[in-house]
């Protein structure tokens, strides 16, 4: 696989995916990215120019998609509309990324017999109780709560279908929720991070029980990147690293690792249809492909993030001020 296409490549796990391909591999990395507002050139910045290529256009470009496809050996599927508060708002460009978008890059690698790995969410399968003792699984029936998570699940489902009707060579994986630098203020870490950087106290939706399982997003890329590699033709695969925290208990850390009370946060407005708990079970990728995470601890890697966007203050200053008045205007 000399020649990889990544789609949605200037995204938050695109950029940090690419990075990681040029660091370990040889691979030449071409880039399709609309450079909507969640997508930034500069998350790119610094990499071997004669290692990448840069592509402006849209996924649902069949022409542009299929003269990409046709001078590649892989495709890693990365781009997507993924802001619930957004899709909420509108759910149109959702449909038209997640779902048209995804078809049309099934239908280039059907023609070009190109080996497709494409990228999806736990929020695929709805949400688990608090006091639960399960994790979702490549088992676990799809169940999505959103008009995001239901165009992730749709976009699942025709990457199946194409494999089994058609035989491309796909795999899909489901991950926890990444964090890391070059995510978009408007996420949940980044915002609270960014909030306190400019003396802003940070905003947990309602009560703030909810329970995300985080993942490093460098130990997303290498798991991904081991899929690519070594997965089944077919086969699902989750991606987790047993990162189960509470919204409070990641905002409370932090603040603490930030130098401030743990309590210097306020409780606002809940989103409409919030899930209450999502949790990972990564024992097949683990098992099958050997992989395992890096950053075993959460605290280490919040840390780090703390420190990437404390020191690149000029890659998010510009958005976050249009984030806060679009929260501001929902009471949140």
């Amino acid at each position: 696989m000399g020649r990889l296409l990544v789609t949605g490549g200037a995204g938050f796990i695109g950029s940090n995916f690419i990075r990681h391909v040029v660091n370990q591999t040889d691979h030449h990395v071409t880039v399709i990215d609309a450079l909507t507002y969640a997508g930034n050139r500069d998350s790119l910045a610094g990499l071997d120019e004669d290692r990448l290529t840069f592509v402006r256009g849209d996924i649902t470009d069949a022409a542009l998609v299929d003269r990409l496809f046709a001078d590649t050996d892989a495709v890693v599927h990365c781009a997507a509309e993924s802001h619930n508060d957004n899709a909420l708002d509108d759910p149109r460009p959702f449909l038209h990324t997640n779902i048209v978008g995804t078809y049309t890059l099934l239908e280039a690698a059907r023609r070009h017999g190109r080996r497709f790995h494409h990228i999806s969410t736990d929020e695929v399968f709805g949400d688990l109780a608090f006091d639960a003792s399960e994790r979702f699984t490549e088992r676990t029936p799809y169940n999505p709560s959103s008009p995001y998570a239901a165009t992730k699940a749709g976009s699942d489902l025709l990457v199946r279908a194409w494999v089994r009707s058609f035989g491309v060579r796909a795999t899909i994986s489901n991950c926890s929720n990444n964090y890391g630098p070059y995510q978009h203020v408007e996420k949940f870490i980044p915002r609270q991070i960014t909030n306190v950087i400019r003396g802003i106290r940070p905003k947990v939706y309602g009560r703030g029980e909810n329970i995300r399982d985080w993942i490093h997003v460098d130990d997303h890329s290498s798991a991904v990147l081991t899929i690519l590699d070594g997965g089944r033709i077919g086969e699902t695969y989750m991606i987790g690293a047993d990162g189960e925290r509470s919204n409070t208990e990641v905002v409370e850390l932090i603040l603490e690792l930030m130098g401030h009370r743990s309590d210097a946060y306020d409780h606002v407005t809940d989103r409409a249809g919030h899930d209450l708990r999502y949790a990972i079970d990564g024992t097949k990728l683990r098992t099958e492909l050997g992989w395992s995470p890096r950053y075993g601890d959460f605290e280490s890697g919040l840390a780090d993030t703390i420190r990437w966007y404390r020191e690149n203050e000029s890659w998010w200053a510009e958005s976050k001020d249009a984030v806060e008045a679009f929260y501001a205007a929902r009471g949140q």
